[in-house]
């Protein structure tokens, strides 16, 4: 049976985190529905699936349509439709809440429910795919990606990460340069984001150029962390230069399996652990046994919302899945997620194709451990391999009075009634 229908209406969430690419597949779906003559809505839903059962949404096809607007829109970072946290219930253990989504899906003429996002937000489409089965119905529920953690499985990397790695490194490289300029032993520990997957804090290793080897260290959550051997080695290395840099992710753990920086809270609705200070606690580490000079430097949420240094590369490719995505739907595909796979070969190329959401829904891809230096707390070459071309090119921003010209998001600052 032949689903696309271009009489029906499309809707649009995005959900989880935000990074400077999201928008780009977002314009990627819009244009390609656009182009492709589609005569019904296209409903963008504020704060993804929450934003649909609490009918907030709104009407996309006239206003992002026009050049412009699309053209702001792919450049700038975060999520213009606003996100959530929100753990869909499995079906089994509340229908009422699929038959209430289902029945907003009728009433609103809906043709396919696109849902940006990350493991987790693959989860909620592969649920609404598993149910639409179930029930008979003909709305396709279509996966597109995104995460700047690159954890997602069933894709190469994931659209975020290129940018947020590239802005990682030259972060990285620009600290390098501040803390070269004294003479006096000091030690300088640099956190990244990476709950249990360290893609974003293994991207500081391309930091490194010419005759300078810093940073010295990187630390994974993929390996243990030993606190022991991790004084010890800075010891070594204040020997060969009185400049150290460490780069840790937020998620690095000891040899029971514990996060060296849990914050021992309940966590979210998806049951993530609350990370804060690992930078910190290895600060205080260093100065207790070393005695020497000591910062540490958290990145926080500025690596995933600089939309000044994103990487042409990752908003071309993420909005070329958007693209692709719109695709899938006209193909009559459902319970699919929009995705690429490098091509082997010594220049870098990918192609697109369909995965099963369901699989990329709530896995966790880790670097290789044969990416990793284990004893040295560094990477190889294969890791640097693999980064690099994800970061390549700039993408040009209009500044308005000194300052980058993003897309209009008052929509997502509702007045407060006082």
């Amino acid at each position: 049976m032949d689903k696309f229908n271009l009489n029906k209406n499309i809707m649009i969430g995005q959900s989880g985190g935000p990074t400077v690419a999201i928008n780009a597949s977002l314009a990627g779906i819009i244009n390609a529905a656009a182009l492709s003559g589609l005569k019904g809505k296209i409903y963008g839903l504020i704060n993804g699936i929450s934003g649909l059962m609490e009918d907030r949404f709104i009407d996309l096809s006239g206003f992002m349509t026009a050049r412009n607007n699309l053209n702001k829109l792919t450049t700038s970072p975060a999520m213009f439709l606003g996100s959530c946290r929100y753990k869909l219930p499995k079906a089994e253990d509340n229908e009422e809440v699929y038959k209430t989504l289902f029945k907003k899906f009728d009433d609103m003429n809906i043709g396919a429910f696109f849902y940006i996002g990350g493991n987790d937000s693959m989860d909620t489409a592969a649920k609404l795919s598993a149910y639409a089965e179930k029930i008979g119905s003909d709305v396709c529920f279509i996966g597109v990606p995104k995460t700047v953690d690159n954890d997602l499985c069933e894709i190469d990397h994931t659209p975020g990460f290129g940018s947020a790695a590239k802005y990682i490194a030259t972060t990285v490289k620009e600290i390098v340069y501040d803390t070269s300029i004294y003479r006096q032993d000091k030690v300088t520990i640099i956190e990244v984001m990476g709950r249990n997957a360290g893609w974003l804090t293994a991207a500081a290793a391309l930091a490194r150029t010419g005759d300078v080897p810093i940073p010295q260290f990187i630390y994974l959550p993929e390996t243990v962390f030993d606190k022991d051997k991790f004084i010890k080695d800075i010891e070594e290395e204040l020997t060969k230069h009185n400049n150290v840099v460490v780069c840790v992710s937020e998620g690095i753990k000891d040899h029971e399996g514990n996060y060296i920086a849990a914050t021992g809270g309940k966590g979210d609705g998806f049951g993530h652990v609350q990370l804060a200070g690992a930078g910190k606690v290895l600060e205080n580490l260093v100065k207790e046994r070393l005695g020497i000079k000591c910062r540490a430097v958290e990145i926080n949420i500025s690596q995933r919302c600089a939309g000044h240094l994103c990487s042409k590369m990752d908003i071309d490719e993420a909005y070329d899945l958007g693209i692709f995505a719109y695709s899938l739907y006209r193909s009559g595909m459902t319970g699919v997620l929009s995705s690429m796979r490098r091509i082997p070969g010594d220049e870098y190329h990918t192609e697109y194709y369909a995965a099963d959401v369901s699989k990329a829904a709530n896995g966790e891809k880790k670097i290789p451990l044969e990416w990793i230096d284990i004893e040295n707390a560094d990477v190889k070459q294969e890791m640097i391999d693999y980064i690099k071309p994800l970061i390549q090119g700039e993408v040009p921003v209009n500044y308005v009075d000194g300052l980058p010209d993003y897309i209009d998001i008052s929509h997502l600052i509702p007045a407060v009634n006082k």
